[in-house]
């Protein structure tokens, strides 16, 4: 699968958020502010994750329908990946 600098921009963004989170921790910051960024980290990686499953989904599903294959098996593999990553 290719990883496009989408993807990539989003993980550099959670990657952000974390050094932010552990910038704030050092400085003593209030529990709410950390707590915050966290989620807000959290949350973006869910996205990241969200955008990878459904861009390799449909390749894939694209490539076993040109080669007359059942797809359903694929999207409940990608379905239990995304349940799986909450």
């Amino acid at each position: 699968m290719e990883y496009t600098p989408q993807m990539k921009n989003r993980v550099k963004r959670v990657e952000g958020q974390v050094k932010a989170v552990l910038r704030m921790m050092e400085e003593g910051k209030d529990c709410r502010e950390l707590v915050g960024q966290m989620s807000a980290a959290r949350n973006a990686m869910d996205r990241a994750i969200g955008v990878v499953v459904s861009s390799n989904l449909e390749q894939c599903v694209r490539d076993q329908i040109e080669n007359g294959e059942d797809s359903e098996e694929m999207i409940q593999e990608a379905v239990n990946m995304l349940v799986k990553s909450r």
